[in-house]
């Protein structure tokens, strides 16, 4: 289903990962949160809680009664430990194919823009189902790397067209699951009913130009990977070609849409 090798993907700096995708995540997050419309008080699980995006927002509009989060980085989960501060929120570092949770222990179980980076997707899926309680809401939401996530179309566009080999690292071709069939069809294999699929687009204003490049220094994920790998000169090179390829507004920003699609089905 399009899904490519993620081994040299690195997640480690929540610090690095915010001002990159974390700040963008947040707004989807909360459309995200909204279009579950999961009843206050209920036991949510987060798959991947990363840097907290959707968990905070879980917090914030959703008031659960416990609120359990699981990342594969001890980094990101001590991160989010120091960011997060809510009794009812718990975070530990486990694997999105094999929960350490016991069966059918929350009411909604959720994952924000981590299912594509798992080896075995179908396998994140049937356990994010086993931990769900019949009747319950399994959901989660990825970007459209290979249409309207544009601030990383923009890049991969410009990188590819000066490094052939770019085009390997580029999530549009790596994440081509990443699509309102596939995601329909993996939750539809998983014995899910009343499956939906949705897009949320959120508009990312960058500052200016150093707003949108610098984070792409932090080494946080394929992009940034790429390009710290890179030489001098040909990070250069990438920058110019990227620089001249934005939608620059004429107050100097440059607006973006960052697109991802939803998903979301019952027990």
């Amino acid at each position: 289903m399009g899904m490519k090798d993620t081994s040299n993907d690195v997640w480690e700096s929540g610090a690095s990962y915010e001002p990159y995708i974390g700040r963008w995540s947040r707004l989807v997050a909360q459309e995200f949160v909204h279009w579950l419309a999961i009843p206050e008080g209920k036991a949510w699980l987060d798959v991947g809680t990363g840097t907290g995006a959707l968990t905070q927002t879980i917090l914030d509009l959703a008031n659960p009664k416990e609120l359990r989060g699981i990342d594969r980085s001890k980094d990101y989960v001590a991160f989010v430990q120091s960011q997060v501060h809510d009794p009812c929120a718990t975070f530990e570092v486990g694997n999105a194919q094999n929960l350490s949770v016991e069966s059918e222990s929350f009411e909604a179980v959720v994952s924000g823009l981590v299912m594509n980076f798992v080896p075995q997707p179908d396998q994140m899926i049937a356990e994010m189902t086993r931990t769900v309680h019949a009747g319950g809401t399994v959901a989660l939401y990825v970007w459209d790397y290979p249409g309207r996530m544009q601030m990383l179309r923009h890049f991969w566009n410009a990188a590819s067209a000066l490094d052939t080999a770019a085009r390997e690292l580029d999530e549009g071709w790596r994440f081509s699951i990443c699509n309102p069939n596939s995601l329909r069809y993996l939750f539809e294999h998983a014995h899910l009913s009343q499956v939906e699929v949705r897009p949320i687009d959120v508009w990312a204003e960058f500052k200016d130009f150093n707003d949108y490049w610098s984070p792409f220094l932090g080494g946080q994920g394929p992009a940034p990977g790429y390009v710290m790998s890179l030489s001098e000169e040909r990070r250069t090179q990438l920058r110019h070609r990227i620089y001249n390829s934005l939608p620059f507004a004429l107050d100097g920003t440059i607006p973006l849409v960052l697109r991802a699609w939803a998903v979301k089905g019952i027990k």
